[in-house]
């Protein structure tokens, strides 16, 4: 576990598939764990190299197994009686749906798509102190698009204030563009826990969304 990323197993999030095994979205581990004990999906563990399969029931069993050999490879949940490994991805067992390609936009996605960096300075902040801008102003007719808005931290908001990055001197750190895919699920790939997900994410044209 890297240093900084705990949380609890109740707070873990699960990669979900359908039946044919493409990313369709992010849910939290109570509702993994709601679809998996109503037999509506089932767990896809990396193995090693290999991915293998396994009912509530066989995860439960296998739970036991991993809790005494490898503790700390796994998130847990404790039951009444036994311990529970959250799983890092489950597939649905009949929904075969494609996801949509749409990336939503909204303040969380561009938060995410710049990585919560201020795109005039280039320094990162929480996301409580940053707000986003219209590179070309709404007074001038500046839209409210994907490569109109930016993350900007409150000083460099209050420099470039109405004006063009001409008027203020200013320049962005990179030209803003709409994501082909949903920016949160490479911040997730930043957390060893969910490395597991890389293999279904690499070749995926869809965007992933949060629930």
């Amino acid at each position: 576990m890297i240093a900084g990323e705990y949380q609890s197993g109740l707070d873990c999030n699960v990669l979900v598939l359908n039946k044919h095994y493409m990313p369709i979205r992010i849910v939290g581990a109570r509702r993994a764990f709601s679809l998996l004990f109503r037999d509506l999906a089932e767990v896809v563990s990396l193995e090693g190299s290999r991915y293998s399969n396994y009912d509530f029931h066989s995860w439960c069993e296998v739970s036991q197994f991993r809790r005494n050999f490898e503790p700390n490879g796994h998130d847990w949940v404790s039951t009444v009686n036994f311990y529970i490994a959250v799983p890092r991805i489950i597939r649905l067992l009949f929904y075969d749906r494609l996801p949509r390609n749409e990336v939503k936009f909204n303040r969380r996605n561009i938060f995410a798509r710049d990585k919560n960096h201020c795109q005039y300075c280039g320094k990162r902040f929480p996301t409580s102190e940053l707000s986003l801008d219209h590179i070309i102003p709404r007074s001038m007719g500046g839209k409210a698009t994907w490569e109109n808005i930016v993350c900007a931290c409150a000083a460099c908001n209050v420099k470039k204030g109405s004006h063009t990055l001409k008027q203020a001197g200013m320049t962005l750190i990179k030209k803003p563009i709409k994501p082909l895919h949903n920016p949160l699920v490479h911040v997730h790939l930043g957390y060893q826990r969910y490395k597991s997900w890389k293999q279904f994410l690499d070749h995926a044209y869809w965007s992933v969304e949060l629930k």
